[in-house]
This record gives structure tokens, C-alpha cells and sequence, in this order.
């Protein structure tokens, strides 16, 4: 049996939105980021760089965690991460409150280290059925000294990086805890020296050509999405999420309404978004005057089922949509239309925690 658990960690507001349900069950796979607080550089020296290693070192030997994945850059962090135990609250506390107060101690100074709370979406760990997710977030992360300009194409070669984990897939040896397997397979490599290097050169090539950019439908999922996956992918965790909070509110914990309350909340600000952008006053002319169909209704709605799980029904009702059922409709022609698309990134551009 799976147990599930959706959880509200203590690190802090994240955002202007709804905070972030941790989706933590087992053999789940994220992936995480955290930035320094107000933009600030974390890793100023190699001690530094060494000392956040130290501490994952010590957050992955603890909670078991494997980590597929990782960069440090001068003022955030990337990792694509398993957790074979439903435990990534308290290893992200070990770790980025381990880090913190040492790195504040270095430094002779009190206060957040980081910028508010850490970010984790959940990405499929289906190996065989769906290795496209989990491939990208594997480049996005060893791509960032390229698109960052520091290393790869005319800087130089990517791999020469330090502070990645791309040096280690060279050399094919790492900490115990970086596990090669799951990234070689995604891209149908073996694990010996040949298929370590052709994936490393597959990287240099992508960092010459096009400055480690990935495609644009792979960024905008990888910088706005709440989960990295097919549809099937999505409909386990929105399943997971009506059985977590059926077992949580039994417990007096998380109840389904709680749950409901928060994805409106989320959907609320896409909304707020969108009647800003075409400047549509928030009343009668939304659910009244415009027509059911319009466009830029449709352009809300995707971007609310994009972002959140809100429902059709509180769409149709939110937006004046008219049956619930002609949501799906919509929403699925809308994806084709060319300006739909560009309003939908627009919108997206003014969300809170836009990157």
C-alpha cells in the first residue's frame, strides 16, 4: 500500500500565491530549487560550494535520498531528487536549515538564508513509459552554466564546471548517493565510459548551438508547471490528493475543503492576472457580458488547470463558462489557437513567482 501525505512545510512563504502542497510519497522524484534570499549569493567561495555539498551529503545519508542530478550556481540551486521514503520535508529542513545557520555563522551575520520556501514539483518517475520528463529536468540542470554564460560553447567546455554533477558522469564515479542509472536510461545509454561520454557530448553540443536553452514548451513546463509528466502522471497525483485528504481529514488534519480552498486561492490569482492584463473590470461584464467562449476566458481557464487542480465546475462558475463540461472543451481547443498561446504566456509572465 502507498501511503500519501500532502504537507505544508515551515520554511516560509514562497510566493504572492496559495502556498505550495508538498506532494511527499514514496519513490517520489522532484525537482527542487532554492534561491538566496533577495537574489544574494550563497556560494561566494569553494568552501562554500563544499559546505551545501557537506550538508546534502549528510541530508542524503540520513533520509536515504538519491540524487540524479545537480548544479550550484552562485545564488540558488538545482537537484532532481528521489526520496525512497516519504521524507522530503524534514530532509530539506536538515539541509537548507543545516546549511543556513553554518553559512550565517561563516559570515557573522543572523537572518534567511534563502528566499523564502524551497520549490519542489513532482516529476514522473515512470522509466519506461515516460523518460521525456525526467531527461529534461536532467539537462535544465546541467545546462545552467551554459545559459548562465559561464561555462560551455564559446566559455569553454561544460563539463570543466565544478560545482555540477556533469564531472561525475565523465568520470563515472560520485558520492554514494549520485546514481547515474536513471538519467543513462532515459536517454537509452548504458552505463559504461562510451554511453557517459556520448551523453556528455550531447550536452557540449546543446551548449554550443543554442546556449543550453531547451525547447520552449520543456522551459515554460519546467518554470511554471506543478508537476513534470503525461496526464496520466497528473491524474495519480490529483488521485493521490482526493486519498491523502480523505485519510488526513479523519486525522483532523487537511481536510478535502482545505485542499479545495487552496487551489482556488491559487486559481483566484490567475484570474486577478488575466482581468489585469485585458483590463476587464471583475464583475458582471466577466460572467455576464463576455461571451461563454471568449478567448481570453479560455486562455484563463488553461492556464488555472495548467497551475492548479481546480476543477471545471468552479471554472464554468468563476469565469462564466456555462456547463463544466464545455471547460474541457474549450481548454482543449484553445491549445491550438497561436494567440491563445502567446496571451496564456503573457498572463503567465505577471504570475507570482514568474522566472
Amino acid at each position: 500500500m502507498v501511503t500519501f501525505f500532502l504537507m505544508h512545510d515551515v520554511i516560509g512563504l514562497e510566493c504572492g500565491m496559495a502556498r505550495q502542497l508538498r506532494f511527499v510519497y514514496p519513490g517520489a522524484v522532484y525537482h527542487v530549487m532554492a534561491r538566496g534570499d533577495g537574489g544574494k549569493k550563497l556560494f561566494l567561495t569553494d568552501s562554500d560550494h563544499l559546505l551545501f555539498l557537506d550538508w546534502l551529503d549528510g541530508a542524503c545519508k540520513s533520509h536515504g535520498w538519491r540524487v540524479h542530478a545537480w548544479v550550484l550556481m552562485s545564488n540558488h540551486f538545482h537537484l532532481l531528487l528521489e526520496t525512497p521514503e516519504p521524507n522530503l520535508v524534514s530532509g530539506m529542513k536538515w539541509l537548507l536549515g543545516g546549511f543556513g545557520q553554518a553559512w550565517n555563522r561563516r559570515y557573522k551575520r543572523s537572518g534567511h538564508v534563502f528566499q523564502g520556501r524551497y520549490k519542489s514539483i513532482p516529476v514522473s518517475g515512470e522509466r519506461a513509459s515516460d523518460p521525456y520528463h525526467f531527461r529534461n529536468v536532467a539537462d535544465y540542470i546541467h545546462l545552467n552554466p551554459a545559459r548562465a554564460k559561464i561555462m560551455g560553447g564559446s566559455k569553454g567546455c561544460l563539463i570543466d564546471y565544478r560545482w555540477s554533477s556533469l564531472p561525475a558522469f565523465g568520470k563515472g564515479k560520485g558520492p554514494e548517493w549520485l546514481v547515474f542509472d536513471r538519467v543513462m536510461e532515459a536517454f537509452a545509454l548504458s552505463q559504461s565510459g562510451r554511453g557517459r561520454r556520448a551523453y556528455v557530448e550531447w550536452l557540449e553540443e546543446r551548449a554550443k548551438e543554442d546556449g543550453g536553452r531547451l525547447p520552449d514548451v520543456a522551459m515554460q513546463a519546467l518554470r511554471k508547471g506543478w508537476y513534470l509528466g503525461e496526464d496520466s502522471f497528473r491524474d495519480k497525483l490529483l488521485a493521490l490528493v482526493e486519498k491523502g485528504a480523505k485519510s488526513l481529514k479523519s486525522k483532523g488534519s487537511h481536510s478535502g475543503p482545505a485542499l479545495q480552498a487552496h487551489d482556488e486561492t491559487a486559481a483566484e490569482a490567475i484570474v486577478q492576472a488575466g482581468l489585469k492584463y485585458w483590463q476587464i473590470a471583475d464583475g458582471g461584464e466577466l460572467r455576464n457580458t463576455m461571451r461563454k467562449g471568449d478567448p481570453r476566458k479560455v486562455a484563463m481557464a488553461i492556464l488555472i488547470k495548467r497551475h492548479t487542480s481546480s476543477s471545471n465546475i468552479w471554472i464554468a462558475e468563476r469565469l462564466g463558462m456555462g456547463h463544466d463540461r464545455a471547460v474541457s472543451r474549450l481548454i482543449k481547443q484553445g491549445k491550438s489557437n497561436e494567440t491563445i498561446v502567446k496571451q496564456c504566456k503573457a498572463i503567465e509572465k505577471m504570475l507570482p513567482c514568474a522566472d
